[in-house]
């Protein structure tokens, strides 16, 4: 996951994002200077992201960008 990424794409804190994601800022931390988390704990930060608007994607290209807004 490229959570650093995905992270400044919504310009969350280390804060903003731990709190959505009901964990420690310093497991945000650890996940972005790419430590090994647990997956439980990679699965609860991508669905905080994902509930801030990015969108992971796969194919040729993995990466994350923000969802467009509804009109």
């Amino acid at each position: 996951m490229t959570g650093k990424k995905a992270k400044s794409r919504t310009k969350l804190s280390v804060r903003d994002l731990a709190k959505l994601a009901h964990v420690a800022t310093g497991t945000i931390v650890r996940l972005e200077a790419g430590e090994t988390l647990q997956p439980r704990t990679i699965e609860a930060i991508q669905h905080a992201l994902e509930k801030a608007g990015v969108e992971f994607t796969n194919g040729d290209r993995p990466g994350v960008r923000l969802k467009k807004q509804q009109a």
